[in-house]
């Protein structure tokens, strides 16, 4: 047991042979409905002090934080408080934390500016559920579950095609671990559970409701149907996105290698695009559209609800979009050569000129020795795709920049070769 605890909290590089055959070995060692044991393995000897759960306070949630109140009535709860709930799903929040004795749970709320910018109508889980769920459920989940190195869940394997293959213990690709404890859970476990130890029900459950989200994206089930019918009934999905890795609807571990954006000194997983000839400018979403594509179509643009980028390539002007700018959400700058300079300036004036406080990043030819100058420009973000380069941001060995001749922004740099005497007071 120590053994295996000591390998998965090494400093070792992320997914490395050794802390993915730690996560292999966990799955091996517990029998399937042993799930009070497999959350005593995560937050006393896995993570202890170092993990979260997340729950919907839905159908089938009074099971696993039954199993918390066993383990550790003071584990912190997250309770998504998307503001599309039913009623009774949050006055069953307080039931359960009464009767259960949790002392930990908190709700997370989305943020405010996002549903004033992008569902100021409260409309968009009717023409973009996607959207909808990333801007009220994924977004405040990834900023609370970022400080935490892992997480429960409630997810269970008979509820879906796509949960056929749940394990106990996941490892996603960014770098966190997904403590399952109700994998191997049948309905027909689950209901003799809640009647053995006399947990209430949800007050909808009576009512055909076996999966319970928010209220506008969730249905009662027919006899024979599968426990998520009821969820987003009619639309091509599945999940609202906080279990989607963005290799694929199942979390797995996968190689660093495969991932190329760089930011707060880590690989990570990039939900962005480019734009593609052929897409709609009234349906893209999460993509980098070039000023001169915005320009053209900019009434579209302008009224689509959902969260788009802008992509700024050589010989593109941001003046051109400079009171628009607070509509993207990620503004990319394409730099196409080492020797065109043209994306440093974009990068200041954005910054400085037009005060743009959203993700900067740089795209296309980025190489190591540019790097220390974009950030210098208030590029924080990075698009990898050169070995080199790749490997100096993993070792953090980026060559430093001491000398310069041109001061940037509001820093107090003073420029190589400046004569101290001559310099006007600040």
């Amino acid at each position: 047991m120590a053994a295996i605890s000591s390998v998965l909290s090494a400093p070792a590089p992320k997914h490395d042979k050794l802390k993915a055959l730690g996560i292999l070995a966990l799955n091996g060692m517990f029998d399937e409905m042993d799930a009070e044991a497999v959350l005593r393995q995560a937050v006393d000897e896995l993570l202890p002090g170092d993990i979260a759960m997340v729950s919907s306070f839905g159908a089938d949630s009074a099971v696993l934080l039954h199993l918390v109140s066993l383990v550790d009535k003071n584990l912190p709860v997250y309770f998504l408080e998307t503001g599309k709930h039913f009623v009774e799903t949050l006055d069953y929040v307080e039931t359960l934390k009464q009767r259960l004795g949790l002392t930990n749970v908190i709700a997370l709320y989305p943020d405010s500016a996002d549903l004033a910018r992008f569902d100021p109508d409260g409309t968009l889980w009717e023409t973009d559920p996607d959207s909808c769920c990333h801007i009220r459920k994924t977004e405040p989940l990834e900023d609370v579950l970022s400080g935490y190195g892992g997480w429960v869940t409630g997810r269970k394997r008979f509820q879906t095609a796509e949960r056929g293959v749940l394990p106990h213990f996941e490892l996603t690709s960014d770098d966190r671990i997904k403590v399952n404890p109700l994998a191997y859970f049948t309905n027909e476990d689950v209901e003799a559970y809640k009647a053995r130890h006399d947990l209430p029900e949800h007050p909808l459950y009576g009512e055909g409701y076996k999966s319970i989200g928010c209220a506008p994206c969730t249905s009662a089930v027919a006899e024979g149907e599968d426990p998520r019918a009821g969820r987003w009934r009619g639309r091509d999905k599945r999940e609202c996105g906080i279990h989607f890795d963005f290799n694929g609807s199942i979390a797995k571990p996968v190689s660093q290698s495969s991932l190329h954006l760089f930011k707060d000194g880590a690989f990570k997983a990039d939900p962005w695009k480019a734009w593609a000839e052929g897409d709609e400018p009234a349906d893209v979403r999460y993509t980098h559209v070039p000023v001169s594509v915005f320009v053209e179509h900019r009434a579209a643009f302008l009224a689509s609800p959902h969260p788009i980028g802008l992509q700024v390539n050589p010989g593109e002007k941001v003046e051109d979009i400079e009171g628009d700018l607070a509509r993207f959400s990620s503004v990319a700058i394409n730099f196409r050569a080492f020797t065109d300079g043209r994306g440093y300036s974009s990068a200041r004036l954005l910054r400085e000129r037009f005060g743009y406080e959203g993700e900067l990043r740089a795209v296309g030819d980025v190489l190591t020795d540019q790097i220390p100058f974009m950030r210098r420009c208030g590029i924080d973000a990075f698009v990898v795709t050169n070995k080199a380069t790749r490997e100096a941001l993993e070792k953090d060995a980026l060559a430093e920049v001491p000398l310069y001749y041109q001061p940037i922004g509001e820093r107090h740099e003073v420029p190589a070769g400046t004569r101290p005497f001559l310099r006007r007071p600040e």
